[in-house]
């Protein structure tokens, strides 16, 4: 298979290969990009290690010709989200890239990064953007969302002189918060204790680990009191303690925990409302001990605890005495974890798992992002903008994805896209390649504020295909709208190998998505996974039309390789111009064609090149300027005249003429190294040829070819232009008319036989003689053995070409010889004996013919 080459104007044999890690994966992703006044590849490299963890990261390699590239890691790994505690091992940043053009910014995503919430971890996903001095600027998660255990958890704790023993509330107090998940973006803790004075013991904000507060409660000494008040603490709760290291947008619990009536229960409604209104829910816990211990009606203690519960039926406890505190820290912390935050249109539990991320596209007004494990793996597509992140509700899909098929995970947003149609603007495309196991690709609409509307599905053809996972819009004319989408199904089953295929659809002018044929690879291929990359790429060969560069990375036993398809009007050519397999550029490189991307010039030549992944290596492959060479023959005269000897060769009179070729190269796209062109004959490059013609009907055939001279340097031919002329140069017939001569021929024959009239005049009683017939008998005697025939023709009228005089006779005689007498204007060097007799010009003997090759 690598020797199976197929050549046009991609350079093959002056790639440029820049090498990195093979185990982090370098050549994952490249993506041509332009900042900071220079031009650069990125590439993505998602399984590169960052000390112990693996993270991924990106590379910016400059683009030159230079045989070393020095790229320098970027290190996006430390992209981040305040205050949650993040995992950011084997969240595979670089997978997934994409540059803007616009502002010369560009967007690597992590798909898999993820954060804790209470006991699990959720892998929304995140996306670092990055500036034209490659400095991070912020980070995109538009799928994360606040964890339900993110709260401010305030306990009251009632420390008067009543409390005993100190140590069962203190054992308590630990107990609950080793049950609470505090950390970034979850549980804060504050703790507040009171009797006659109120004293905040810790605030939330000065510990942001478990341990931390467990450490700082056992340092909590009774303070005592003759007096509990209650409302006190309540108040100073709620206007300190949640105000202090408090976050806004938290839940705020307040836990409650005494045992005895306040001394200020006037003030309690008061408080309790007040705190209501700053949305605090309210836990009230009793303890019975002191009431059980002096044998003391506690129904008016129970009353006030339940006032003080938001919800008395979830929110109030009560225990017979401090070492039962311990009995109720499960139910607590059941309780307090079920106020799991939800909002009106549902999306609160179908993003944990989204991954966005898995693929990103530059829109005009932000970010568009591929979340596949959004909505138990059916998949969604999201969007940042500057105003925010946009989230589609879950109903926006249910028609085309529905409830019955959700098990299947579709995957939608493995993919996404956009296109421009002249109907509806802009569109965006997002793949889903396995729903229903055959695949699905969707065209849709979606505003900031959430309004998704699903326009058109296309729907794959083959199970396991995989149609969907891989989109290329292009506009063919650079006319601003799309004229084409095509859609990879790299795992298309044919003829027993997983080769591949793409589907090409035609946007109509009304924004019809129209079928519009297939493209595969070489029939010769096995499993190629032919559509997993694509690429469109702007005009290489000067047609105006716009092309296409296919990835198939497992071709050749995982070596890999690409295809380049022309555009042209209204479509893509649907045979591959031009194969690249790996071979053909390094014999160690692997899964060539795992990525692509060409949008710039590279080295400033003007022309376009192109960039492809591999295993642990980024390819620059340049194109070639493009030329056509103009084929022009000019004769002089403008026919053969064999009449006229105008030259002497070898010291004969011959017909000659000039022959004029005239070649007129014309550059498709730019040529900015010109070169000089030499065009000249050699001695060994000239052909003498002596021709024998008997038919000046019809003309001699002129070939002019023309070649390079060094087929691996400079430009390319135009293939689809012919490089070889073919021009006829008639003979002048020396007639009137230049089409037709109008002969007059005049044949006059005799032979040497008498006649029968003449003989018979001297023979009169000879028996032949008797009976005398008409004149023109001829007798032949007995004795005679041989008889003499002559024949004269003559043309009285314009030139006889190719004439011929047949002489036939009877059975009994046979041919024995000929003798000319006269023939022609030329003298016939050759003639064979036979019944009929060719008197033949000899004219162009002499004529000299070169053949011309072209040097550049």
């Amino acid at each position: 298979m690598p020797g199976r080459r197929t050549c046009f104007n991609i350079d093959t044999r002056h790639a440029k290969i820049i090498k990195g890690s093979k185990e982090a994966q370098f050549g994952y992703t490249v993506q041509q990009h332009e900042a900071d006044g220079q031009k650069w590849l990125l590439v993505g490299a998602p399984f590169e290690s960052s000390g112990e963890h693996q993270t991924g990261d990106v590379y910016r390699c400059p683009l030159d010709r230079k045989p070393a590239t020095n790229c320098t890691r970027l290190h996006l790994e430390k992209v981040s989200l305040n205050n949650v505690f993040e995992r950011k091992e084997k969240m595979r940043l670089g997978m997934t890239l994409a540059s803007n053009p616009k502002d010369n910014s560009f967007v690597a995503c992590g798909p898999l990064w993820s954060y804790e919430c209470g006991s699990s971890y959720y892998s929304t996903g995140i996306c670092s953007r990055v500036n034209s001095s490659f400095d991070f600027t912020h980070s995109i998660a538009p799928a994360f969302q606040r964890c339900e255990t993110y709260m401010d958890i305030v306990i009251v704790l009632d420390g008067s002189n009543s409390i005993y023993p100190w140590y069962e509330v203190q054992d308590f107090l630990i107990n609950v918060l080793q049950k609470f998940y505090v950390g970034p973006g979850q549980i804060q803790v504050g703790v507040v204790q009171y009797g006659e004075r109120v004293v905040n013991e810790f605030r939330l904000d000065d510990f942001r680990t478990v341990e931390e507060v467990v450490a700082a409660a056992k340092n909590i000494d009774q303070r005592g009191g003759e007096e509990t008040r209650t409302a006190l603490a309540i108040s100073v709760a709620r206007y300190s303690a949640f105000k202090h290291g408090g976050r806004p947008d938290a839940k705020k619990v307040m836990i409650v925990i005494t045992d005895g009536e306040s001394h200020d229960s006037p003030n309690l409604r008061k408080v309790v409302e007040e705190s209501e209104k700053d949305n605090i829910t309210l836990y009230g816990i009793a303890v019975l001990g002191y009431y059980n211990r002096r044998g003391i009606n506690p129904e008016a203690f129970l009353r006030e605890i339940k006032f003080i519960a938001t919800d008395p039926e979830e929110h109030f406890f009560s225990v017979t005495d401090e070492s039962a505190l311990k009995d109720i820290v499960d139910a607590l912390g059941e309780k307090i974890f079920s106020l799991e935050g939800t909002n009106q249109n549902g999306t609160a539990f179908g993003l944990q798992m989204s991954q966005a991320g898995f693929s990103s596209h530059i829109v005009e007004d932000g970010i568009l992002v591929g979340a596949v494990g959004a909505y138990d793996w059916n998949g969604a597509v999201l969007k940042e903008t500057r105003q925010g992140k946009v989230i589609p509700p879950k109903s926006s899909y249910m028609k085309e994805f529905p409830e019955e098929l959700k098990n299947h995970g579709a995957y939608l947003g493995y993919m996404v896209s956009s296109v421009i149609s002249a109907q509806h603007g802009q569109l965006y495309v997002a793949g889903a390649p396995r729903f229903n196991h055959t695949g699905k690709v969707v065209i849709f609409t979606l505003t900031n504020s959430g309004n998704l509307t699903i326009l058109y599905s296309l729907y794959g053809q083959q199970i396991g295909s995989y149609y969907g996972s891989e989109l290329a819009p292009i506009d063919l004319d650079d006319d601003g709208l799309t004229d084409l989408l095509l859609v990879g199904a790299p795992m298309y089953f044919y003829k027993g190998w997983e080769k591949g295929r793409v589907y090409i659809y035609t946007i109509s002018l009304q924004g019809f998505f129209i079928p519009d044929g297939t493209l595969g690879p070489s029939e010769k291929t096995h499993d190629s996974r032919f559509g997993a990359a694509m690429s469109t790429l702007p005009d290489l060969n000067g047609d105006g039309f716009s092309e296409l560069v296919v990835g198939a990375p497992l071709e050749d036993n995982h070596k890999g390789a690409i295809y380049l398809f022309y555009g042209q009007q209204n479509s893509i050519q649907p045979k591959y111009k031009q194969r690249i397999a790996a071979g053909d550029i390094f014999p160690g490189l692997r899964y060539f064609g795992r990525s692509v991307h060409g949008m710039m010039d590279v080295n400033g030549d003007e022309l376009i090149d192109l960039s492809v992944g591999a295993l642990g290596a980024a390819v620059l492959l340049w194109s070639r300027s493009v030329v056509r060479v103009g084929i022009s023959i000019h004769f002089e005269p403008s026919k053969i005249n064999v009449f006229n000897k105008d030259c002497i060769r070898g010291g004969r009179e011959v017909s000659c003429m000039l022959a004029t070729v005239c070649l007129n190269i014309t550059p498709r796209t730019p040529i900015t190294d010109p070169k000089t062109v030499g065009i000249w004959l050699d001695d060994k490059f000239v052909v003498f040829s002596s021709v024998l013609l008997t038919d000046y009907t019809h003309p001699l055939i002129f070939s002019v070819n023309v070649g390079l001279q060094n087929a691996d340097e400079g430009p390319v031919l135009d293939d689809g232009w012919p490089t070889s002329l073919q021009s006829e140069l008639p003979f002048w017939n020396g007639c009137d008319n230049d089409d037709q001569c109008v002969p007059n021929l005049v044949l006059q024959s005799s032979s040497d036989l008498l006649d029968r009239r003449f003989y018979c005049k001297s023979r009169s009683t000879w028996p032949p003689c008797v009976h005398q017939r008409t004149s023109g008998e001829r007798l032949v005697e007995a004795s005679r053995r041989k008889v003499l025939v002559e024949a004269r023709l003559e043309n009285r009228g314009e030139n006889a070409y190719g004439t011929i005089l047949h002489i036939t006779h009877s059975a009994n005689l046979q041919f024995s010889s000929l003798v000319l007498k006269v023939c022609s204007l030329e003298k016939h060097p050759d003639l064979s004996l036979s019944p009929g007799l060719n008197c033949i010009y000899e004219g162009l003997e002499d004529i000299l013919m070169q053949i011309i090759k072209l040097k550049m």
